[in-house]
């Protein structure tokens, strides 16, 4: 019972820390892709130096500092120096409670959100001496059945922290904010859910670790069957959904930072800080929710846990730790380069309208979901 707790905790903290650092680090690469984007060299000015004598290694240090400073990466720790050290203002006219409970809110269920998407394939630990199988640790917090629900019911309860944000600030500005929040949710939360059951109905389960497994099949025996070639039409529409419920550009409209209504007016110090992590976590579980969904998760393409099975032939064999090691880092660069997208979009499109983002989540998105259903549906039965 002990190291089964352990190992769940061990499970957690990986995911925690991965999770936590992967929202970090979109703080720099935010900042230097656009800088590229824009032709512009980017953040290099924050960086510190520590008063060593040579001996102990005091210029060695500073110089690589000043390297770090130079590539932006000690402009996040700045960032965050910046909001522990602001005042914790809160508006004579707000609520108090509902003012500091609303950015706790917002991230807390957007980590917890992360429990049932695994990371990578089933750790077999084996008896070195007798062969047998003695334990098998799964890359999943929490293994539950209906996995893709719970999922998207946390997701979901997140947005109340952004509405109660803007309620409880006493700013008429930042209550528009909030209600804009609501409305988006409503808008492209029923597109989003409705695109995944297309998914449902192709690998004829809600347990995510499940769906990762069956995108592990080939389709007329070379084809791997992902979510994107099973369900192509139900991915471009999660991923738009998804990138609304992000409420980042171009549809940021809840923040709406040029027209100074969103929903964090009122907030300074690390109660801003805690939205905007929000914001890179929702990002992060976008990103892996759809390199789960559609990407095929840890699977990495002819990848079997004895070795590479090739259309054409066996490939070489591999151990089972290398077959696990395989399966993380294919899920991390799924995830990367899905956050990439995400940015690439985020520093290309304006903007939205607010009649342009109902138009496009009710009539566009949510009629195209329906048929994706009906056509899934119909395919299911006439193939069997």
């Amino acid at each position: 019972m002990l190291v089964d707790l352990l190992i769940k905790l061990g499970v957690s903290g990986l995911v925690l820390g991965g999770v936590l650092n992967f929202a970090g680090m979109q703080t720099w690469l935010e900042r230097k892709q656009s800088a590229l984007m824009q032709d512009r060299i980017g953040a290099n000015r924050a960086y510190f130096t520590i008063p060593l004598p040579w001996w102990l290694g005091g210029g060695l240090i500073n110089w690589v500092l000043r390297k770090l400073g130079a590539l932006g990466i000690i402009n996040a720790l700045a960032d965050v120096i910046k909001l522990l050290t602001k005042e914790d203002f809160i508006p004579a006219q707000g609520d108090k409670f509902l003012h500091t409970l609303a950015p706790l809110i917002s991230v807390f269920f957007a980590v917890i959100a992360f429990v049932s998407i695994p990371i990578g394939p089933p750790i077999q630990i084996v008896d070195p001496q007798t062969g047998e199988l003695v334990r098998t640790v799964a890359l999943q917090v929490s293994n539950l059945n209906a996995g893709l629900l719970f999922i998207l019911a946390l997701a979901s309860i997140g947005t109340y922290g952004v509405i109660l944000a803007g309620l409880s600030s006493g700013n008429n500005l930042a209550t528009i904010g909030g209600l804009r929040a609501a409305s988006q949710m409503l808008g492209y939360e029923i597109a989003l859910g409705v695109s995944l059951i297309g998914i449902v109905i192709c690998y004829q389960t809600l347990d995510v670790g499940l769906m990762v497994e069956r995108q592990g099949r080939l389709l007329w025996g070379w084809l791997p069957a992902w979510g994107v070639f099973l369900q192509p039409l139900a991915c471009v529409i999660f991923m738009t959904a998804a990138l609304a419920e992000t409420k980042r550009v171009p549809f940021d409209l809840p923040e709406g930072e040029p027209e100074i209504i969103g929903y964090f007016t009122e907030y300074s110090g690390m109660k801003f800080g805690l939205f905007f992590l929000t914001d890179f976590v929702e990002v992060v579980l976008v990103s892996a929710l759809t390199a789960t969904l559609f990407f095929g998760g840890w699977q990495v393409p002819y990848l079997t846990p004895t070795g590479f099975q090739f259309p054409w032939g066996a490939g070489p064999s591999i151990s089972h730790l290398t077959y696990v090691v395989l399966g993380v880092i294919s899920f991390t660069v799924k995830v990367v380069g899905l956050i990439w997208f995400f940015m690439l979009i985020r520093w290309t499109l304006p903007r939205f309208r607010y009649d342009q983002l109902m138009h496009l989540g009710w009539k566009i998105l949510f009629p195209a979901s329906l048929l994706n259903i009906v056509v899934t549906g119909i395919a299911a039965v006439v193939l069997g």
